[in-house]
């Protein structure tokens, strides 16, 4: 009963709270708001996970008129969340939205503008869910800490070339029954420079993510012990 009731006042507190990716930093630089982006439109989540608005969100299968941010391989990129187009005045997501962390990356097949991300391509390079059983942190908890910010190095094994990296954020909140779990997602198109000659184990988005995945349909409000992510093992490089 307590849990249930935990988990209505979450779903009442948060039904609008949505957000989105707005920001890329490439080694500690801003690059602008929606700036090489495949910018949805709105801030609505996914929930649908055989759709393919989960590979970049809706309307994402094309980058077309979008930026392509050239980065050194290994550089440090930092995602930056918001729930609307502001940075101030408001959390950055909202504290109700528990759940993991992910980022994917996948090479494109010739440019990334015209890639649309589909097949056995995507690579997990970072994952961050359930930190602290004890205190229920989870991995939102340090984004919204940091400003909506989370970062990632991407592996200097990579062959350069123009890739869709792919940042995801899933709102466990109302997660006990499928559809529940809100994707929220976001694709940068970038052109790595540099690199080495590496060929990582890969998914498919949508593919690999079921509805019976214990990420995907999971009560995180029955004192959780642990958390298994969708989508498999970290590739480290």
């Amino acid at each position: 009963m307590k849990a249930a009731i935990i988990s209505a006042l979450a779903l009442a507190a948060v039904a609008n709270a949505h957000f989105t990716m707005q920001y890329i930093w490439v080694n500690g630089a801003d690059q602008g708001q929606n700036t090489d982006l495949r910018v949805p439109p709105n801030n609505n989540p996914v929930t649908d996970v055989t759709s393919t608005d989960l590979t970049c969100n809706v309307n994402g299968l094309s980058g077309a008129g979008v930026n392509t941010a050239t980065i050194p391989a290994g550089a440090n990129i930092t995602f930056e969340w918001h729930q609307h187009a502001q940075r101030t005045g408001e959390d950055a997501i909202s504290g109700g939205h528990k759940g993991p962390v992910q980022v994917y990356i996948a090479k494109a097949s010739s440019t990334a503008a015209s890639f649309n991300g589909q097949g056995t391509v995507w690579t997990k390079i970072y994952s961050s869910g359930l930190i602290n059983p004890t205190s229920q942190q989870w991995a939102t908890d340090i984004v919204n800490a940091n400003g909506g910010k989370h970062s990632v190095v991407i592996p200097s094994s990579l062959p350069a070339g123009q890739y869709l990296l792919r940042a995801e954020i899933i709102a466990l909140h109302v997660a006990q029954s499928y559809p529940g779990a809100q994707f929220y997602i976001g694709c940068a198109q970038v052109n790595i420079s540099g690199g080495g000659s590496a060929n990582p184990p890969k998914i498919a988005i949508p593919g690999a993510y079921k509805s019976s995945d214990p990420g995907i349909t999971v009560n995180i409000y029955n004192n959780l012990k642990s958390y298994t992510a969708p989508g498999g093992a970290v590739w480290s490089g």
